[in-house]
């Protein structure tokens, strides 16, 4: 289980699919079983229309990016590389109140946190933050 002062990530993810499919949290749910994995990993997924779909509850270890699950919460926008501005407010409010829950987190993508070859989730998160007002 995740413990709330233990959080010290947000981890901005995509699904690497492509950019007009319409996908969700049950069929991420349902891939990452495929993968052996016990569900979702992520936290929160963020629909092309810019729904806000729930993923595994805040207190279990996601599977979002390996070694640092259990110092973090992932959230997905569906797509590849273009993302819509749905997607952007719905991610601008989640991490906002995510912020607000957790003390002195950290907002990066998954390409930022760790050693990867992945680009994922496409976009500089930080300069996105940073033009937003979100530290």
């Amino acid at each position: 289980m995740l413990n709330k002062r233990d959080i010290k990530y947000i981890v901005v993810h995509c699904s690497d699919t492509p950019n007009n499919e319409k996908i969700g949290a049950k069929e991420i749910h349902k891939m990452h079983l495929s993968f052996g994995w016990d569900g979702i990993g992520y936290h929160k997924v963020i629909n092309r229309n810019g729904i806000i779909e729930n993923g595994r509850p805040e207190y279990w270890v996601g599977a979002h990016v390996k070694g640092k699950n259990d110092l973090s919460l992932g959230v997905c926008l569906i797509g590849r590389n273009k993302f819509t501005k749905n997607q952007y407010e719905s991610l601008e409010q989640i991490l906002i109140y995510w912020k607000s829950v957790y003390d002195n987190v950290k907002i990066v993508g998954h390409r930022d946190i760790v050693k990867t070859d992945k680009t994922c989730p496409n976009f500089d998160v930080n300069e996105w933050c940073i033009k937003r007002g979100i530290y």
